[in-house]
């Protein structure tokens, strides 16, 4: 196979890349990940996912790269990182008891061909009392999480269950990473 670069500096998404058996290298492009105004979750990751890997095919032609965008939306609101402890909580307070959407768009790239897809999963998260939140907010895992938690962490047991791809919520689906890497023509 080619040269494959990841487009992600993201450590859970190098780890789980590893789980494909790849050899491949690490290149984070820098984008504008601005959300547009009317601008869908949907379309919103996908359109980065694209941006990231072009950037990179840009410096790297002859490579396939792989780029993953992703998101949480809860009633039709993009939820990104938290950028203080009040704006975690107010996360929390928000999806506290309730089922959210996690979504990656997706996207593998080569010279010949780019394809990209949006996966989405289904999260439940248990009721939070203000104790919970300040004890999941000292451990400092929160921190630079989309949605303010980290599902293969200490967080995991505040999700009681999922619908769809783990791996998605961890940040890189790999059922579908492995369809569009036998798909994308070299």
């Amino acid at each position: 196979m080619a040269h494959i670069i990841l487009a992600s500096s993201s450590p859970r998404r190098q780890e789980l890349l590893q789980q494909l058996g790849l050899d491949f290298e690490i290149y984070s492009p820098d984008v504008d990940e601005t959300v547009h105004d009317g601008e869908s979750v949907e379309h919103y990751v996908e359109r980065l996912a694209r941006e990231k890997a072009q950037v990179v095919l840009n410096k790297y032609t002859d490579a396939i790269v792989i780029a993953a965008d992703t998101s949480l939306s809860f009633a039709g609101q993009i939820i990104g990182k938290p950028a203080s402890k009040q704006h975690a909580f107010s996360i929390w307070s928000m999806l506290s008891g309730q089922w959210h959407d996690v979504y990656s768009g997706i996207c593998v790239a080569s010279s010949a061909q780019i394809l990209s897809t949006v996966v989405r999963t289904q999260v439940e998260l248990q009721q939070l009392s203000h104790a919970e939140m300040e004890k999941y907010w000292a451990t400092g895992e929160p921190i630079g999480k989309a949605g303010a938690y980290a599902i293969q962490g200490i967080a995991a047991q505040y999700i009681p269950q999922i619908r769809g791809s783990y791996s998605n919520v961890v940040g890189l689906p790999l059922h579908e990473i492995a369809q569009l890497l036998e798909s994308v023509k070299t």
